[in-house]
């Protein structure tokens, strides 16, 4: 043998060498496993047949939509080549249609390909109305779902359509593979055990075990499309509380990730200093906010207590833009905030506080509590105190006022700190909190006097959305939204305030695309609103969790799954 081949055989040998030697390191490390506690557990991995988030998240690690929500809230795709606009083609001008393009050789973790008809078929499967799919409202307009070619669908609309995203984006809406759930459309669908509890997926991980309401292990899928993700198992543990969860990440390191957070400020302070780990918040558009009554909620009136009227059922003092205006100077957020919300909360002065390209600074100024500039609008009003009571009047009448919400200590608190800020400008106010399943979903009828649809109060607090898209919250404050005995209460026009002008500028919103003129109307609408000061936002509520230091590539997102990029998660 020459030199040159036997210093060739060499290099051969010394590289099967040294690929052995690794192979064996790799089969000799443990498993990578990642823990994550969720003090609710979730109770089944198909969004479809669920309506909490821990569901979407236990989902998220194994089924896939078309497209996901980044933290910023943008679009990134998923299943999908690219996000389809009326710049690439993928949107028809008319705004009649969006077309989405698969990715190529995309695999169910069972080998088989994915193809335009799962897309196709998925659609079928959720607005079959006997399913019982809990997303079905985003497939509401759509009049089609075709399968043009093997790789390529396309949605039609009913009308034209300016955000055309609502189907297959985001977790709470991904594919199912047709072939496994051909038998689980209509009545069938909820007792498919099998399909619902191990369903096939796209996603970096399979379901190895599922226990509903205690405990998840996944394990890599190796038909995945991305990258490799770095850990070989998963398992989401549920039970206990939030205290509990929180301690075994921050106090204990005995698990990497610790979901919803729900405990005092102090209490999160003191363990994160700890220095085992952090927490982490991520937000979105979920604003806790004050509503006030634009009609009058006086018990005297009967069966027309906080009934609009065609605008003949005014409130006596609420009515007055000063007196509200008044109400919203007076109130510190950044104490609300700070004292009762911590790392959840942050001061808000709209309501539309994300995604970011919708939002207006127009009302920044709001986080800075001014007792004295409210107490000169309501005396330049005439609104002022006439008997030395320590009580302003508006035309004789007393500004005394019912301010209620549902049972919550944060809520409560938020009410006695309110009521002494509205006491130094001269408003009386009396607090009421009702249990919250009557509070939210009491009948209207058989439970009017706790029910916040029916109002009988001067003012009430709660939490709301408006969503990745603000148009349909939006639309909501139009004079023809206002609950009424005729719609059973149940339009989203709580404070039944009614604006002309602000209906007349919504008028042009729901025909503008997406882009920057659509996005100044939203401002513009957003504006005229919070200046109406029929709603005052006090606080952007986002949602805590908690990770080890070692733990890395998590990114909070609260526009979509917690566990939306959880292939790019690692250990350092």
């Amino acid at each position: 043998m020459t030199p040159r081949k036997r210093h060739f055989t060499l290099a051969i040998l010394v590289a099967l060498g040294l690929s052995l030697l690794a192979c064996q390191l790799v089969n000799n490390r443990e498993d990578r496993v990642l823990t994550l506690l969720y003090w609710q557990a979730p109770s089944i991995p198909v969004s479809y047949q669920s309506t909490g988030s821990k569901d979407v998240d236990a989902g998220a690690l194994t089924l896939e939509p078309l497209a996901r929500y980044a933290p910023d809230g943008l679009i990134t795709p998923i299943l999908a080549e690219q996000v389809p606009t009326i710049e690439n083609g993928g949107v028809s001008t008319d705004l009649m249609s969006i077309t989405w393009r698969l990715k190529d050789g995309v695999k169910w973790s069972d080998g088989s390909e994915l193809t335009a008809d799962d897309v196709v078929f998925t659609w079928t499967y959720c607005s079959d109305p006997h399913t019982g799919c809990t997303a079905a409202s985003a497939f509401d307009d759509i009049a089609s779902v075709d399968a043009v070619d093997d790789l390529t669908v396309k949605i039609t609309f009913d009308a034209p359509t300016p955000y055309p995203y609502g189907a297959f984006v985001g977790s709470g809406v991904p594919i199912i593979s047709k072939s496994q759930f051909a038998d689980c459309v209509g009545a069938s669908a909820p007792g498919c055990n099998q399909q619902n509890f191990a369903p096939l997926g796209t996603g970096p991980f399979n379901i190895v075990s599922f226990s509903a309401n205690d405990k998840v292990t996944y394990e890599r899928n190796p038909e995945y499309h991305g990258d490799e993700p770095y850990f070989d198992r998963v398992e989401i543990i549920g039970g206990g509380d939030a205290n509990g969860t929180a301690r075994a990440v921050l106090e204990t390191s005995n698990a990497d990730y610790a979901w919803n957070l729900q405990i005092e400020p102090h209490e999160l302070i003191a363990l994160q200093e700890l220095g085992n780990g952090r927490v982490v918040t991520a937000f979105s558009s979920t604003v806790e906010r004050l509503f006030l009554n634009q009609t009058n909620p006086d018990p005297s009136l009967g069966e027309t207590r906080s009934e609009y009227l065609g605008g003949e059922n005014a409130h006596p003092f609420l009515s007055l833009a000063p007196v509200r205006e008044a109400m919203s100077l007076a109130i510190d957020r950044s104490a609300i905030s700070e004292r009762l919300y911590g790392f959840a909360g942050k001061p808000a002065c709209s309501t539309i506080v994300g995604p970011p390209n919708y939002v207006s600074t127009a009302n920044d100024d709001c986080v800075d509590q001014d007792i004295a500039r409210a107490q000169e609008i309501l005396d330049a009003n005439g609104v002022v105190d006439t008997d030395g009571d320590g009580i302003r009047e508006h035309q004789g009448r007393p500004l005394s006022v019912v301010y209620q919400t549902s049972t919550n200590q944060v809520r409560q608190t938020t009410q006695e700190m309110i009521q002494d800020w509205w006491l130094e400008i001269g408003i009386e106010t009396e607090i009421v909190h009702h249990d919250a399943a009557l509070f939210f979903g009491g009948d209207p009828v058989d439970d009017a006097p706790y029910s916040l649809r029916r109002f009988f109060a001067d003012v009430q607090m709660f939490t709301g959305g408006t969503g990745i898209d603000p148009q349909q919250y939006l639309s909501g404050l139009t004079c023809d939204h206002i609950p009424t005995r005729d719609n059973n209460w149940s339009l989203n026009n709580i404070t039944r305030g009614c604006n002309p002008a602000y209906d007349e500028l919504f008028s042009g919103l729901p025909s503008t695309p997406i882009g920057a003129s659509r996005e100044e109307l939203v401002k513009r609408l957003n504006d005229n609103y919070i200046q109406s000061y029929f709603e005052i936002p006090l606080v952007n509520r986002g949602s805590v969790s908690a990770h080890l230091n070692t733990l890395k590539g998590v990114e909070v997102n609260a526009w979509d799954s917690e566990l939306w990029n959880i292939a790019e998660w690692y250990r350092d």
